[in-house]
């Protein structure tokens, strides 16, 4: 990976953003579960976010499917698209957006030793 782009990101080109509205609720589903792992399936409509949140317990690696997806890390914002990722680290804020004008499908994969929703802290 090029040592330019902030930690967690998957080779990407780099894009320009634009702002989207109130962060409102993805449709998710679970694959699998392990005692230590999760698989699950995230879908973004058009315009649609998550929060801004932390999680204290877990990593995580989206891998974006179908779309195009904007990945907030920290400060830093990028656009991941179909076949790339982006390692979530322990304990780093982090916010996942679809800018553009198709559902954005990701297949989320979630380690560490407490894998439930109460796990994260939101920032907004």
């Amino acid at each position: 990976m090029n040592s330019s782009h902030p930690a967690g990101f998957a080779e990407a080109p780099a894009a320009a953003f634009r702002e989207n509205g109130p962060a409102t609720s993805p449709s998710a589903g679970t694959i699998v579960e392990g005692k230590r792992f999760r698989v699950r399936t995230l879908r973004l409509e058009p315009g649609e976010a998550t929060m801004l949140e932390t999680h204290l317990h877990r990593t995580e690696h989206w891998v974006v499917v179908e779309g195009t997806a904007k990945v907030t890390l920290g400060s830093q914002s990028r656009l991941v698209g179909e076949g790339e990722a982006a390692l979530i680290p322990l304990g780093q804020r982090h916010r996942l957006e679809n800018p553009g004008r198709m559902a954005v499908s990701l297949i989320a994969i979630e380690t560490g030793p407490y894998l439930c929703d109460d796990d994260a802290f939101r920032h907004d």
